[in-house]
């Protein structure tokens, strides 16, 4: 089994954060506007002295969860397909046959272009409902691997697309 390449720990705490980021900033208003409408100035200040505690905090554990995250995501190509594994606490095991495989496409968002990675989208004839690593529900690829670097992606989707082309039976005799 392969990993990603080990610069997807930085796509991973960026991603971490910026998922959180929006909820984040919710808790701090929200101590911020209401606990300083309690008693003016006491609870506000002790709520800003514990952002200096939460914050280095959170970053922390988006730093160990994008390196744990990064330490479980394997692939390989097998005999009889694409295979994935992924998940820290709930493990996900996708295997996508050959001969499934409609298109295979080479994504760099701006934070993996700046890191210099690329992500892989193997969709299948059948594209599954999910939820984005944005939150938002769609038709997305079964076999979404970031964080591989620019050549291993080129590499990869070349040979997916050999096998699939040779896993289709031909029509002979039309």
């Amino acid at each position: 089994m392969k990993q990603l390449d080990p610069k997807a720990v930085w796509l991973f705490f960026i991603g971490s954060i910026l998922r959180w980021f929006i909820f984040i900033v919710i808790f701090v208003i929200y101590g911020v506007v209401i606990l300083s409408n309690l008693d003016k100035g006491a609870p506000l200040f002790g709520f800003l002295n514990w952002l200096w505690i939460i914050t280095p905090g959170l970053l922390i554990f988006f730093w160990i969860w994008a390196k744990l995250t990064y330490h479980f995501y394997r692939y390989e190509l097998r005999e009889d397909g694409f295979r994935k594994e992924l998940g820290v606490i709930w493990k996900k095991y996708v295997t996508i046959p050959y001969d499934r495989i409609q298109n295979v496409d080479i994504y760099r968002g701006v934070i993996a272009r700046i890191l210099g990675l690329s992500d892989l989208n193997i969709q299948t004839a059948g594209a599954s409902a999910q939820v984005s690593r944005y939150g938002a529900w769609g038709l997305g690829a079964e076999g979404r691997l970031p964080g591989l670097s620019r050549e291993v992606a080129e590499q990869l989707r070349d040979e997916l697309v050999k096998r699939a082309k040779q896993s289709r039976p031909t029509n002979q005799g039309l």
